[in-house]
């Protein structure tokens, strides 16, 4: 039997840089993501307040609160607030969530730049997402989250699959593509 490696044509060659130029954006979009939601960890207080002025309700108790969101809004805005005042340093451990994002974005510029070889990041990342699900399920309920809130946080795990999931699916097809042709990434 002739173990001789097929190269690929022309068709297949462009449809492989096609697939991988499209990769490359999904994969570029989560990473870019993960930095972003870190960053918005380091300055909750703020980010609170200004939410609360952009909904008129800066001056408002959360017992005063008119509706489900604006009373969460407000205790966790007073919540953080007090805890700031009091333990300033309690604000070290979101620092620290905020690092840990963007330290996973890192790990995600190996399959960025080779994807073939770095699968098992996403594979790994894609359990992160089903973990997201569970800690918010599990945790959320301990901690009185409420029941909404730890829906929103659910969301992130189920839309942060997406991107990995078809960036999977991409890395699969290259696979494919490339078996006969000794090409890789």
């Amino acid at each position: 039997m002739n173990s001789q490696k097929i190269p690929m044509s022309s068709n297949q060659s462009r449809a492989s840089a096609d697939i991988l130029s499209k990769y490359r954006i999904v994969l570029g979009f989560f990473i870019v993501a993960l930095v972003l939601s870190g960053i918005t960890a380091f300055p909750l207080q703020r980010e609170l307040d200004a939410v609360c002025s952009v909904r008129g309700i800066e001056q408002l108790r959360p017992q005063d609160a008119h509706d489900g969101l604006d009373w969460w809004l407000l205790t966790v805005r007073d919540g953080l607030k007090d805890t700031d005042d009091k333990y300033p340093w309690l604000a070290y451990g979101t620092d620290w969530l905020a690092f840990a994002h963007i330290v996973i974005a890192i790990f995600f510029i190996g399959p960025f730049v080779h994807p073939t070889r770095n699968v098992w990041v996403l594979q790994a990342g894609l359990i992160g997402c089903v973990l997201v699900v569970l800690l918010a399920l599990v945790c959320g309920p301990i901690r009185h989250i409420p029941l909404g809130w730890r829906l929103i946080d659910c969301s992130f795990g189920a839309i942060g699959a997406i991107p990995l999931l078809y960036c999977l699916r991409a890395v699969k097809t290259l696979n494919a593509m490339s078996a006969g042709s000794g090409d890789s990434d």
